[in-house]
C-alpha cells in the first residue's frame, strides 16, 4: 500500500512539473508572438490628425486619435480614441463618428470602431440634433454609410428610438434603420 501511495505522489509531482514545462512553453511562445507583431509596426503618431479634400478643394473628412500605428505587413491603421468627421457637401452640420479604439483598413475606406461607438451631427438650421450610441460599428467612408450587429439608441430630442441591429447612411437622403427588438419615445407638438 505504501508504495502505491508513493507512486501517486510521484505520479502528481511529474503530471506538475510537465503542465509547469506546458504552460511556460505557451507564454514565450505568446510573447515572442506580441514582439513579432510589434516590429510589424513601421510608423506610428501620438496626437494624429489627418484631412482628405474632395475635388473641389472643400472639406471631406478629418481623423484625429490620440495614438496611431501603422503595420506594414498588411497595411492596416490601428487608432485609440479616433474622432471621423464627415464633411457635407451642402454645407450641413459635419456627422463625428467617435470609437475608443478602430482599426482602418489598408484600402483607407473601411473603419471598424471597436467597443463603444457615439454618432452625432449637431443642430443646423437644416437638420436637428441627432446622437447615436452603439458598438462595434462598421464604417465605409467612400458609400457614407455605418452598420453595426449590436445595440443602438438613435436619440434626437426630445425622441429617442433604440433596438437591435442598425444601418446608416450620412448622405442625403439620411437614411437610419434599426433591425430588431425597436422601441421608442416620440414626443408630438
Amino acid at each position: 500500500m505504501k508504495r502505491l501511495a508513493d507512486y501517486k505522489v510521484h505520479f502528481a509531482v511529474a503530471a506538475l512539473a510537465l503542465a509547469s514545462w506546458g504552460l511556460l512553453r505557451l507564454q514565450h511562445q505568446r510573447a515572442a508572438q506580441l514582439t513579432a507583431s510589434d516590429n510589424n509596426i513601421d510608423y506610428f503618431s501620438s496626437g494624429y490628425y489627418k484631412k482628405q479634400m474632395n475635388e473641389h478643394g472643400l472639406p471631406k473628412n478629418e481623423l484625429t486619435a490620440v495614438d496611431m500605428r501603422h503595420n506594414k505587413n498588411d497595411g492596416v491603421t490601428y487608432l485609440t480614441q479616433s474622432i471621423m468627421t464627415l464633411f457635407s457637401d451642402n454645407g450641413a452640420a459635419p456627422w463625428v463618428i467617435q470609437g475608443d479604439s478602430a482599426v482602418l483598413a489598408a484600402d483607407g475606406d473601411h473603419l471598424n470602431l471597436n467597443g463603444k461607438a457615439l454618432i452625432s451631427r449637431a443642430k443646423s438650421p437644416r437638420a436637428s440634433a441627432l446622437t447615436v450610441n452603439t458598438s462595434d460599428l462598421r464604417v465605409t467612408l467612400t458609400a457614407n454609410y455605418a452598420e453595426t450587429d449590436q445595440w443602438a439608441e438613435i436619440i434626437s430630442p426630445p425622441n429617442r428610438t433604440e433596438g437591435v441591429g442598425m444601418q446608416t447612411t450620412f448622405a442625403s437622403p439620411i437614411l437610419l434603420n434599426l433591425s430588431a427588438k425597436v422601441q421608442g419615445r416620440y414626443v408630438f407638438h
